[in-house]
């Protein structure tokens, strides 16, 4: 079997060995900062939808173009 060695390099704050301690410094100087609103305008997440009704809304209306030019049963054409 092999043995255990008590005796450890470092040892830990229960066995009594190096302390640590704390250092006070001197407070860093805290500089004045100014809050900006940013303007709202469309992003991204606004235009998908709104892009996304339109082109769908074009798709159906070119289809219902084509079914009554065609075959003479659209709804609007």
């Amino acid at each position: 079997m092999a043995r255990s060695s008590r005796a450890r390099s470092g040892g830990g704050a229960s066995r009594g060995g190096s302390k640590a301690t704390s250092r006070k410094t001197a407070a860093a100087p805290v500089a004045a900062v100014e809050v900006v609103e940013e303007k709202k305008g469309m992003g991204i997440d606004d235009g998908i939808p709104i892009l996304t009704a339109v082109v769908l809304l074009t798709a159906f209306l070119f289809v219902d173009y084509l079914r009554g030019t065609q075959y003479g049963e659209g709804m609007f054409f």
